[in-house]
């Protein structure tokens, strides 16, 4: 069986800028084309616990996460995405606390000012 061979492009977004960069993926026979084995043909993995890959989802193809094992194709764009610095959930949790406190406090100053 011949070698096979995908044109990627590769999109590390990890610091910074985000950069861009074609780049061939070959296969060698009874390979399948994974997110996981382009990672590690690229240089960015050596393997899906590697501590550069620091979380599960951290990359994915055209903005969808996916896994290690996940198929890639030919012309996909694999992107590399940096750690979140604030967690989503905590700051949406965090303004809804604070829209609470501010009804709270105005529906105690409408009952103060009906006491004078």
């Amino acid at each position: 069986m011949a070698e096979q061979s995908l044109e990627l492009i590769l999109c590390d977004a990890r610091l910074g800028e985000p950069k861009l960069q074609s780049f061939k993926l070959v296969l060698a026979a009874g390979e399948s084309a994974t997110v996981g084995l382009a990672l590690v043909k690229a240089g960015f993995a050596l393997g899906p616990d590697d501590p550069v890959l620091d979380r599960k989802g951290c990359f994915g193809v055209f903005g969808k996460r996916k896994d290690w094992d996940s198929p890639i194709y030919a012309g996909d764009r694999l992107e590399l995405y940096s750690s979140l610095l604030i967690d989503p959930k905590t700051v949406r949790r965090k303004k809804a606390n604070q829209n609470q406190d501010a009804k709270f406090q105005a529906a105690a100053a409408k009952r103060k000012a009906r006491r004078l």
